[in-house]
């Protein structure tokens, strides 16, 4: 069968992709191993959330009497904990197939592997092989957990994402190794818990892409819930044969060893590349991501690629972009590339962290004269109401011409708050008028003003 575009891969790089070529007008296929929906929905963005979400709960309900409330005697169901987080992530894939079908996008269950000619082969479970053919194909084949050489993964001992989501029960101790957003996401999760977490980083400060003043803040927060946090610090090996794991780490001090019930390796992730047929095709890859361009065309006509699999930040709402430029490119359109310096970063731990542009290391070094505000949400009403005063937002300003170069946000709900910041740039909004666009009374959003009024020398409330 001939499609117009067929899309290998349904995670929100795929499936986006899709569903904007289904509009389009081009006739339409997707190729999926497992789950509509890919890691995303299924394994990552999604049923994390619902994980986090009963620890705020929790948390929540521990500290009832900080509200003037009494919630008796609390503890939690870990296992319900998971199974209402798997729900979740089983409502949203199904919900994916019901755009599938609105779309009229063919799925194709099964493991593509991509052929010469503008071909795809599909293997179904009973083992025949299908070939279609595409006007165009896009590679959209996600990412997994990365993989040490130190830190084999077993799935119980030393685990990945995906095993941190589904444990059959809690563990009392764990090593959560690396403090990207998945590292910090999951250390928080057991912390909340009630689980011993000793979070180990190579780098001199956790979350190492964010601006250092957030850093600080995150580790002073996480030291504050019972966080053990040890930064320039390496784990050399995992000694899984006895009950418990014996975890040799190397610190400034010299090497030390902890002992838990499971690791959780959290260094990072690595494209999807194999067994798809990239080789057979004579599809250009380089450091492990396939090459593309700004309209994400390999070397090959005819086949494209988008989402972790190509080089760029490995996050969904990139991919999703990714996907429609993609599309709306192979459609006739003349899409702008996408702009890389202006994607918004999230992190939903507790506090959560959500920023986007430089930070004010990378400002500084790139030359600019800066204007840096701050505006702590203790000094915030709402914060205060809502008994969230960790944290605070920060602003950095082209001294010369307004530009906010960067912002940086730790706290409750920044998440919901950083896309004002993205908006603004898109929009090429100075300081001024930020300073002077009305924000409603009592927000959490008023600490972006402020933080700017702060750059300026106006702030009202510190």
């Amino acid at each position: 069968m001939n499609y117009d575009l067929i899309v290998l891969g349904t995670g929100p790089g795929g499936y986006v992709a899709a569903i904007r070529a289904s509009q389009l007008g081009l006739k339409t296929a997707v190729v999926e191993r497992e789950s509509l929906g890919g890691i995303c929905l299924n394994w990552g963005c999604i049923p994390t959330k619902a994980l986090l979400k009963s620890a705020n709960v929790f948390e929540y309900l521990k500290h009832a009497s900080d509200y003037g409330l009494s919630a008796g005697a609390v503890d939690k169901d870990f296992a319900a904990v998971v199974k209402r987080s798997r729900d979740v992530a089983g409502g949203m894939s199904k919900g994916v197939e019901f755009l599938m079908k609105k779309n009229k996008i063919d799925v194709l269950m099964g493991e593509g592997a991509l052929l010469p000619g503008k071909k795809i082969s599909v293997k179904t479970a009973d083992g025949k092989t299908v070939e279609y053919s595409a006007n165009s194909i896009i590679v959209a084949t996600g990412a997994r957990s990365r993989k040490l050489a130190n830190l084999p993964q077993d799935g119980k001992k030393i685990i990945g994402y995906r095993e941190a989501m589904t444990l059959p029960e809690q563990p009392k101790r764990m090593v959560v190794v690396g403090s990207g957003a998945i590292g910090v996401e999951f250390a928080y999760f057991y912390a909340a818990m009630g689980t011993e977490v000793t979070v180990v980083e190579y780098l001199p400060q956790l979350v190492p892409v964010e601006d250092e003043d957030v850093s600080k803040q995150l580790e002073r927060s996480f030291k504050k819930m019972g966080v053990n946090v040890m930064t320039s610090s390496e784990v050399l090996k995992v000694d899984t044969s006895g009950k418990s794991n014996v975890v040799t780490i190397k610190t400034k001090k010299g090497e030390e060893k902890i002992e838990c019930d499971v690791v959780l390796s959290a260094v990072g992730v690595e494209a999807n590349l194999e067994n798809i047929g990239l080789e057979q095709v004579g599809i250009a890859v380089d450091k492990g991501k396939i090459v593309v361009d700004p309209m994400y065309r390999t070397n090959v006509d005819g086949y494209y690629a988008i989402g972790d699999c190509v080089p760029g930040p490995a996050l969904a709402h990139v991919a999703s972009a990714e996907g429609i430029i993609c599309v709306e490119h192979i459609a006739g359109h003349h899409p702008q590339p996408l702009d890389y310096g202006n994607i918004p970063g999230c992190t939903y731990c507790f506090p959560e962290i959500a920023s986007v542009g430089m930070t004010e290391k990378a400002a500084r070094e790139a030359g600019y004269e800066l204007k840096i505000g701050k505006f702590p949400f203790s000094a915030s009403g709402k914060a205060s109401a809502a008994g969230h005063k960790d944290g605070f937002v920060k602003v950095i300003y082209d001294a010369k011409y307004g530009e906010l170069l960067g912002c940086h946000m730790i706290g409750s709900n920044v998440t919901e708050m950083i896309a004002e910041a993205v908006v603004a740039r898109k929009l090429e909004t100075t300081g001024m008028e930020i300073i002077k666009s009305v924000h409603p009374h009592p927000t959490l959003s008023e600490a972006m003003m402020e933080a700017t009024a702060d750059a300026y020398g106006e702030v009202i409330h510190l």
